[in-house]
């Protein structure tokens, strides 16, 4: 990593915090420090509102041919470095390379995508009831800002935040996941060589208490993205109350996944280790419970375990790893905990249930990948978030049954099922109380669709035009004459 990557842009420039505190950045994969990054806090998060509110009036008046033209070039950037971006993605948080790899590519997608949408931002007029007057609806971009994403997408989630917020015209600054700084860096760094002009985008690391409060305090803050835990959410709405700013909250999720007793029991199980074990389990719209038919129960058990036990675990950056590393040790505590639970409520274990601490594997925070069987709702795993790759297996009925079932949630984000009943898919797309609906598609997620949840797992939508709904305001216009 170059010098500057270690460090903080404001207005500009890079810079390490104003105490001079650094903080060691681990690989989950050894336990290695692999590099030490700035520490700031509320006086930088400051410092980067000013610039990002200084630089407001002239972006937001920058034709949108010219906002385009600076996404493009950014897309053209990341397209030239992609080995680089993939390699800090999964040195950082221990991503398989592979997936590092189509992480970049949707990271790009993202980028490409709101280039174009710059572009079609329209308003409307409105037919009037007068001969004298003209109605005008326009769309102005909401002002600055301020972005906080997560650790598990690194680049993705920053684009996926970044991208439509220039678009639309707003400037912005984001705040990283503490574990994950360098592939933000990497990015804002080509969004400067691109020209982005300084205080346009502004990036700040460190106390994320600090920081967020400087975000939710400040006038100047017009907009708060966040994508993290609902707890976390719930505080941030809280506070950006006060003064009723602009919110979008990707949050929390326990997704369910339904197969049916005329699914295909191949493409099921195939669909389900998509779904579940993809980033280890690490993703807010990876399958949580798993609910199959009596009937298939046992034999889409012992083909899943046929499948997992050969799956390879190890340091991302090795090409042939499908499981990489937990991202922390916290992480991987709270995994132990909730099999356990299960254990002591009265499940079993089909597979795994332990943490690595054997050769290479146990310098880092491995899991197994884990099957759990004989379990039931009031084990923590049934309603609990579970980041990490276990898989607790519940029979089922009747359709109405698992649809109460899988509805019984505070969540609302992700739900997935396999049948090949078209009647039954059209009643259990209508009937899931979910955002994103996988139906036969154990990765429903793409650049041109909105993403987002019901319930407590969030507000408003990200992707496809939809995602430039949020960092736009609707202005009328009554023109007399």
């Amino acid at each position: 990593m170059e010098d500057r990557s270690r460090k903080m842009l404001i207005n500009g420039q890079w810079m390490e915090s104003l105490s001079g505190k650094q903080i060691a950045l681990k690989s989950p994969a050894t336990g290695e420090t692999i590099a030490h990054m700035a520490y700031g806090g509320r006086e930088e998060a400051i410092m980067a509102i000013e610039a990002a509110h200084d630089a407001f009036a002239d972006w937001s008046t920058t034709p949108a041919k010219e906002r385009s033209a600076y996404l493009l070039k950014i897309v053209q950037l990341m397209q030239e470095n992609k080995a680089d971006l993939a390699h800090m993605i999964s040195l950082e948080m221990g991503k398989p390379i592979r997936e590092a790899r189509g992480e970049v590519d949707i990271a790009i997608d993202y980028v490409q995508w709101y280039a174009e949408e710059a572009k079609r931002v329209y308003g409307d007029l409105v037919p009037s009831n007068s001969k004298t007057k003209r109605i005008l609806v326009v769309r102005q971009p909401v002002g600055v800002t301020a972005a906080i994403t997560p650790w598990n997408f690194p680049l993705s989630m920053v684009t996926r935040k970044i991208a439509p917020a220039l678009a639309a015209g707003c400037t912005v600054i984001l705040k990283p996941a503490k574990q994950t700084p360098g592939s933000a860096i990497l990015f804002f760094e080509l969004m400067e060589k691109a020209g982005l002009p300084k205080g346009v985008a502004n990036l700040v690391l460190g106390n994320a208490g600090e920081i967020a409060e400087a975000f939710t305090s400040s006038s100047y803050v017009k907009k708060i993205t966040f994508t993290g835990s609902t707890e976390v959410g719930k505080q941030l709405l809280n506070q950006a109350s006060h003064q009723v700013k602009r919110v979008s909250m990707e949050l929390g999720g326990h997704a369910p996944f339904i197969v049916f007793p005329d699914a295909d029991l191949e493409k099921s199980v195939e669909g389900l280790i998509a779904s579940k074990f993809r980033n280890s389990g690490q993703t807010c719209i990876c399958t949580n419970r798993v609910y199959v038919h009596t009937s298939i129960i046992e034999p889409f058990s012992r083909l899943l375990k046929q499948k997992i036990e050969k799956m390879v675990m190890g340091n991302g950056l090795r090409e042939d790893v499908d499981l990489g590393p937990i991202v922390d040790r916290v992480g991987l505590q709270k995994i132990e905990e909730q099999v356990q639970d299960s254990l002591d409520r009265g499940a079993k274990l089909l597979s795994g249930g332990r943490i690595r601490t054997d050769g290479e594997l146990g310098k880092g925070y491995f899991y197994e990948p884990t099957i759990l069987v004989d379990v039931d709702d009031e084990m923590r795993v049934a309603y609990e978030e579970t980041f990490g790759p276990v898989v607790p297996i519940l029979p089922f009925e009747t359709e109405q049954e698992v649809l109460e079932k899988a509805n019984h949630t505070p969540f609302g984000l992700a739900a997935y099922f396999y049948t090949k009943d078209l009647g039954r898919t059209i009643r259990m797309y209508e009937g899931l109380e979910y955002g994103i609906i996988g139906a036969n598609d154990p990765i429903p997620t793409t650049v041109q669709a909105p993403f987002g949840g019901f319930k407590e797992s969030g507000i408003g939508r990200e992707g496809g035009y939809y995602g430039m709904e949020g960092f736009l305001e609707t202005k009328y216009v009554s023109l007399g004459f």
